[in-house]
């Protein structure tokens, strides 16, 4: 069985993996950790990302490359694509092409992407306590640990 928790917990690592956590109180020793992964949050669905993909916040919709929206000169700290001139004869690649227009980011930009970095670990309380299965994440851009599943 199976239970779904988003309770904020205290780890301490050894060697990048979690040795220890503190659970409602009771502290918990990591017996084997079973396997890690990262998971990566939608970072895609950010304000601040909106513009790299050409939709603007009024309409919904605009055009990839676009200048619109609030820039620089409106006080605002939005991201803001301009175009870059084309190369000259000698930007060319390696290869003989040319290097393509492309837009470049002018102002500042933070983009939440909400990665996590989960560990799946088998873990007891005490030394004659049954152990259990637990999903430890470390929330990069919050800087947190989350219990988020308890397997028994």
């Amino acid at each position: 069985m199976s239970r779904r928790c988003g309770e904020t917990i205290e780890v301490r690592r050894r060697d990048e993996a979690p040795e220890q956590f503190l659970w409602r109180g009771r502290l918990y020793v990591v017996r084997a950790v079973l396997t890690c992964w990262v998971e990566s949050g939608g970072w895609w669905r950010s304000a601040a990302a909106r513009p790299l993909f050409g939709v603007e916040e009024a309409s919904g919709l605009g055009s990839a490359g676009s200048s619109a929206g609030p820039g620089p000169e409106s006080g605002s700290d939005d991201l803001r694509l301009t175009p870059i001139p084309a190369a000259p004869k000698w930007g060319q690649r390696a290869w003989g092409e040319p290097a393509p227009d492309i837009g470049a980011s002018v102002g500042s930009i933070a983009v939440d992407d909400g990665e996590r970095e989960c560990w799946r670990v088998e873990a007891g309380a005490g030394r004659a306590a049954d152990t259990g299965v637990y999903d430890l994440c470390f929330d990069w851009s919050a800087g947190t640990w989350t219990i988020t599943r308890v397997l028994d």
